[in-house]
């Protein structure tokens, strides 16, 4: 596998907040990745700071690099950045008036002029792409009238038109029920392409992930497979909860459960 991207010692600092703290690590073409920790860890900033989509303003300090293809990520404009790209965001955009094809027709902006007309080789790539999602019925139905993991599908679609090579999402399934949660997480995982997503559940993580980077007040902790980042110790130290780490037999990954401490006892006698 060749590597896409190449984070080296990337740090981010806004005012006197340490957001980011001498990140580096590579993505290779093909991978599944899943970005994991507490909240405020830096997950969304990672994100952004990949597709240089980060906020800077005067108090802000950005040091380090991300190499697109060996070359520095400074050095794309917006539209070659969008082409190689394609973002899903937790919440999806004022887009509800909108029909569904009309939004995944928008893949196309970044490989076309204003004007330009669509061409029967973009309308067979959107008939595609929605037909991979299983939302080809839904083409003339208003966004607002999709379910959750519908929405999140149809922006698959649209990220699919755009024919970027990273997809980039953050949480995707954080307002999706158990099933949708599910369905669009192995969606992700058969696309053939790059990933690097923010999860929130480990056991998502687990399931879907090939590989996962776990951070810790902007740091990158761990890099590995997630039975290599998974474990008891590791998990408990970042989360600061007891934790219990097993192999789940059906699909032959980690399983994460966390408790709160046990109180003790009220000693009602005194301490004699």
């Amino acid at each position: 596998m060749s590597n896409l991207l190449n984070v080296d010692q990337l740090s981010w600092q806004i005012s006197n907040k340490v957001i980011l703290k001498d990140i580096s690590f590579t993505v290779s073409k093909g991978e599944v990745i899943g970005i994991i920790g507490p909240n405020g860890a830096g997950k969304t900033s990672l994100l952004r700071c990949l597709s240089h989509q980060q906020k800077n303003t005067k108090t802000s300090i950005l040091s380090g690099d991300v190499y697109l293809k060996n070359k520095s990520i400074n050095h794309y404009n917006a539209k070659e950045l969008a082409q190689h790209f394609a973002h899903v965001a937790q919440k999806a955009e004022a887009i509800f008036s909108l029909t569904a094809l009309d939004i995944v027709k928008m893949g196309l902006l970044p490989h076309k002029g204003l004007f330009t007309v669509d061409n029967d080789h973009d309308k067979q790539q959107i008939k595609l792409a929605l037909n991979k999602v299983g939302l080809a019925h839904a083409e003339k139905m208003n966004f607002n009238q999709l379910s959750g993991g519908e929405q999140q599908r149809l922006l698959i679609a649209r990220a699919l038109v755009q024919q970027a090579q990273i997809l980039i999402l953050d949480e995707p399934t954080n307002h999706l029920d158990v099933y949708y949660q599910h369905q669009i997480l192995n969606l992700i995982s058969q696309l053939n392409i790059t990933v690097i997503m923010t999860v929130h559940d480990l056991n998502l993580a687990s399931q879907y992930c090939q590989r996962l980077l776990l951070l810790e007040q902007g740091q990158l902790v761990a890099d590995g497979k997630p039975s290599e980042i998974l474990t008891e110790a590791q998990l408990s130290k970042v989360f600061r909860l007891p934790c219990l780490v097993t192999n789940d037999a059906l699909i032959q990954k980690p399983r994460v459960f966390f408790s709160l401490p046990k109180k003790q006892p009220a000693n009602l006698y005194g301490d004699n």
